[in-house]
């Protein structure tokens, strides 16, 4: 008997499920000195007041959050329009491609999102807040970790089923089982609901527990003011989300500067190219605010296959499944690349750009250089039908042994899936001041980076800087040209120089304003490729702008032609989300 998604809701939610939370067992934790994770029951009159109390049933959380790793950024991506299905992907993955995703579908399971939320909720409703030591409450961090990881996994929701029930107590009879209970929330009403309920908690620190298997614990949980920007932002809220980016950004004794990480020309006849790029993916990069902690093994537990859908390995006979769509080749190879460089001959300082004429060994060396950073493909001059004879390589899932163990210890280091990362928070941030009403502000992100200088040489208005105000001040000495480029700048050199990239010369400013979003949009996906981030940057855009069509245009033209039945369908914004039932 197939169950439908809410029948699996009611099941999951129903009595036998909700009175414990299940105890961390997985692999990164076996270091820990605490006792043996073990399944307790907690049941109505039990809080949770001691430190193993607490931290296990948090580790227990993140295990729930484990299922959800995967499937966040493939629901993301696949039903985006910067990647496309190779004949080799699954059937669940050709459905999520062609939005036909039915209840049966393995990436459709909303009950290991209830999972998470009923675990929160109990521990949230169990968990003695008011004990306290030398004048501290004890668990306040764990306290606000609960409550981000329960607002991201509403959030995640929102994105893909549209208005879900929405449950914020822990289920402890068979009667609060019926889901026919609780009210359906949409993405705005769940948006402002956590915003109301998070913003106590903006200055909370994450936990800290140290490092398990080389992995810093505090990079489990959730930035609490990122997420409440993104909350904002989703809410339309634009000058709040600007703020709380800001501010994240500038918190007193861990500010945020962009960095210069970058792939570019090393000479003046584009032969050759030098980057420190794709280190901004890697898990110890200070660009990696957040992730999952998966294991290294399913007999350890739940483990991310990542790798295997973007890359060609061993396990899967080197057929990967997902690969780089026509559109963002497309995309990629259009933008301008500009180089800044001194006339060895006469010492004057110029610019230029590749000829239009120039070859390359390599198409995606064309305009921007991201894709060409990430993504690789070669062929194996393999014979063997059993095996794929074109390899690719994916950077921001790599499949290496070597890149689990740390190269000091030797200890194996457990494989990650990101959630937040720095260079899309600030895309988000320019997003919300474009929509706040200062797009000058938005596109110096893109071009230059916030910074003293660029204000002091007048690349925002002296009106805007003015009207923007604090949304737009940084210190001088911590965020400086030294450390801080425009995010356009990573993959098409300097940006800044480029006298072409630039706010023309428009009617109005909401004129204005539309341009850069264009820009913006096109910006996510030439940083944000494969990570999952981009049917929610399209759903959100095209949700402000009253504008189906915005979304269902980009989709329909991954594969480079126009799919007239595709943008029919996701014209109409119920075919968006995953059925419920």
């Amino acid at each position: 008997m197939k169950y439908n998604n809410i029948s699996k809701i009611r099941k999951f939610i129903g009595v036998f499920l909700t009175f414990f939370i299940l105890h961390s067992s997985f692999f990164i934790f076996t270091a820990c000195t605490e006792p043996e994770s073990s399944l307790v029951e907690y049941y109505e009159d039990n809080n949770l007041n001691t430190p193993n109390d607490t931290v296990y049933s948090v580790l227990g959380i993140i295990n729930k959050i484990q299922k959800l790793a995967d499937r966040t950024v493939l629901l993301g991506e696949i039903r985006g329009d910067l990647s496309e299905i190779t004949e080799n992907a699954s059937t669940d993955l050709q459905q999520l491609a062609n939005f036909t995703a039915g209840v049966d579908n393995a990436y459709n399971e909303v009950s290991d999102y209830y999972a998470v939320i009923q675990n929160c909720n109990f521990y949230l409703s169990r968990v003695d807040t008011m004990l306290s030591k030398r004048g501290e409450r004890v668990f306040a961090r764990e306290y606000a970790a609960v409550k981000a990881f329960r607002a991201w996994t509403y959030l995640q929701l929102a994105i893909h089923y549209g208005s879900v029930p929405f449950v914020t107590q822990p289920i402890l009879t068979e009667k609060e089982g019926d889901v026919s209970l609780y009210p359906k929330y949409d993405i705005q009403q769940i948006a402002n609901y956590f915003i109301t309920d998070l913003a106590p908690y903006v200055d909370v620190k994450a936990p800290e527990w140290g490092s398990m298997n080389s992995l810093p614990s505090a990079r489990f949980f959730i930035p609490v003011r990122v997420l409440l920007g993104d909350l904002c932002l989703w809410s339309g809220r634009y000058q709040e989300a600007a703020k709380y980016y800001h501010d994240y950004f500038t918190v007193l004794g861990n500010t945020r500067p962009l960095g210069i990480s970058r792939i570019q020309w090393a000479d003046y006849d584009f032969t050759s190219t030098m980057s420190g790029y794709t280190s901004a993916f890697s898990r110890g990069s200070d660009e990696t605010l957040s992730y999952i902690p998966m294991e290294t093994s399913e007999y350890n537990g739940i483990i991310s296959l990542l790798p295997d859908v973007f890359n060609s390995t061993e396990d899967n006979n080197y057929f990967f499944q997902v690969t780089a769509s026509n559109a963002l080749k497309q995309l990629s190879r259009s933008q301008r690349y500009t180089l800044v460089y001194t006339n060895a001959t006469t010492q004057t300082i110029d610019t230029i750009c590749p000829p239009d004429t120039l070859v390359y060994e390599n198409e995606n060396l064309r305009g921007d250089l991201r894709l060409y950073s990430v993504l690789s493909q070669r062929s194996s001059g393999t014979i063997n039908t059993n095996y794929s004879s074109i390899r690719q390589t994916n950077s921001k899932f790599p499949t290496s042994a070597n890149s689990n163990r740390n190269s000091v210890t030797h200890q194996l280091i457990l494989p990650t899936v990101t959630t937040y990362r720095l260079a899309p928070v600030y895309l988000r941030y320019a997003e919300a001041l474009n929509r706040a009403g200062y797009p000058e502000s938005a596109f110096a992100v893109l071009k230059w980076g916030i910074n003293s200088i660029t204000l002091e040489r007048g690349y925002i208005s002296a009106a805007e800087q003015a009207r923007a105000g604090e949304l737009i001040q940084y210190s001088q000495y911590t965020f400086t040209r030294e450390n801080t480029i425009g995010i356009h700048s990573r993959g098409c050199g300097d940006a800044d120089a480029d006298s072409t990239y630039i706010i023309p010369s428009l009617p109005s400013r909401n004129d204005s304003i539309l341009f850069v979003e264009n820009l913006l949009v096109d910006e996510m996906a030439l940083e944000e490729s494969f990570e999952g981030l981009r049917f929610a940057d399209l759903q959100r855009i095209a949700l402000h702008r009253d504008d189906p069509a915005f979304l269902a245009d980009k989709i329909a033209r991954r594969s480079g032609t126009f799919n007239a039945a595709l943008f029919q369908k996701l014209s109409d914004k119920k075919s968006w989300y995953l059925p419920l039932e």
